[in-house]
């Protein structure tokens, strides 16, 4: 929000300074005395700087912005140091800072990976997988995840090592299959029933024993949608070097 906060007010400043020399000044016109010198100076970095920022806001607001996953709660899917692009315009075209949608282009499907802002926070970004639709009743009992009464097709994944002791699983939502990780296959924290309402939406993590998501946070609201996580363009955690076999990685 900040960032995109000063990214338009660096553009609208700088078009301000072009559009106001070109409707009330002549480059002929121009001194050597201090203050056009200096204005002088701040008019070529305008036109310097505003094809740039305009660029960038644009990309950034409407196409794809760059996200660093931060915490290992998408693991397997995603891992803490994964650098990703979020397809900005997969649930509409917001305005930028406002997050006021214009333009509607689809909606949520169950099985994407989304990234959203926190409701208590808007500041803060979490990335999660969409389980539950508007109108779903989402049951969560024992690791298993049953959605307006049909059981969620869950299989224990044999051809892949597991991440330590954590054994991984295949789990199918709608058109998607995805790897999970269950830590603790006798836990039952935050089992339930969850009714979600009209225009919201119920996140899960993939790990789904270290995970923070609307078992703790509620359903998210759709006016709090970001956009869809769609590949990896960078692994980097810390000071290693970089996983190259991560680049260019597909999000399931």
């Amino acid at each position: 929000m900040r960032l995109a906060l000063i990214l338009v007010v660096l553009t609208a400043v700088s078009g301000a300074v072009i559009l106001y020399n070109r409707l009330f000044k002549r480059d002929d016109e121009i001194t050597e005395s201090s203050d056009e010198r200096s204005e002088s100076m701040l008019l070529e970095y305008s036109r310097s700087f505003f094809p740039v920022l305009l660029f960038v806001l644009i990309i950034r607001s409407f196409i794809f912005e760059p996200f660093r996953i931060p915490s290992g709660s998408m693991m397997p899917t995603l891992l803490q140091g994964d650098y990703i692009f979020v397809k900005k315009y997969a649930y509409g075209l917001r305005l930028p800072v406002l997050e006021k949608k214009v333009i509607a282009t689809g909606e949520p499907q169950r099985g994407d990976v989304v990234v959203f802002r926190l409701p208590s926070d808007p500041n803060i970004n979490y990335i999660k997988r969409v389980v539950g639709l508007p109108g779903d009743r989402v049951v969560y009992r024992e690791h298993r995840l049953t959605i307006n009464g049909e059981s969620v097709e869950l299989n224990r994944d044999e051809d892949t090592p597991a991440h330590g002791e954590i054994p991984q699983f295949v789990e199918t939502l709608g058109d998607r299959k995805h790897a999970i990780l269950i830590a603790r296959p006798g836990n039952t924290m935050r089992d339930g029933v969850y009714v979600i309402p009209e225009g919201a939406y119920f996140m899960m993590g993939d790990n789904r024993d270290n995970s923070r998501d609307s078992r703790f946070i509620g359903v998210i609201p759709e006016e709090f949608l970001v956009g869809e996580a769609v590949r990896i363009w960078m692994h980097m955690d810390g000071i290693e070097w970089p996983t190259w076999a991560r680049i260019g990685t597909k999000i399931q």
